[in-house]
């Protein structure tokens, strides 16, 4: 089951106080960005977060979930409607973050 663009619309509202979010649509879903790291996404209208040890403090008893078959376990985010919430958890995570993979393209 793909994501609703409406429900990617709401996360984004909720997070719009925060400077550096972005994201990319990717299968029927959505990676969500923060200063250029990666920081979760939207899945089957589902808010995930990477389970770095500040969002699993910050979310005590999130449920692990697998975003797709096969993916990785993140965690839950179930208080979306919180935007003060959302923007300390996003500022408690990001220093966790990898930095970026550079991609280098070949000639092929």
């Amino acid at each position: 089951m793909a994501s609703s663009k409406d429900y990617l619309d709401f996360i984004l509202d909720q997070l719009s106080d925060l400077n550096g979010v972005s994201y990319r649509a990717m299968m029927g879903e959505y990676i969500i960005y923060y200063n250029g790291r990666i920081i979760g996404g939207v899945y089957d209208d589902r808010f995930l977060i990477k389970p770095t040890k500040s969002a699993k403090r910050l979310l005590p008893g999130a449920a692990l979930e697998a975003p797709y078959e096969g993916g990785g376990k993140m965690l839950s985010v179930d208080n979306v409607d919180d935007r003060e919430f959302l923007r300390g958890l996003f500022e408690a995570v990001y220093p966790e973050l990898p930095e970026p993979k550079n991609k280098k393209r070949g000639n092929i």
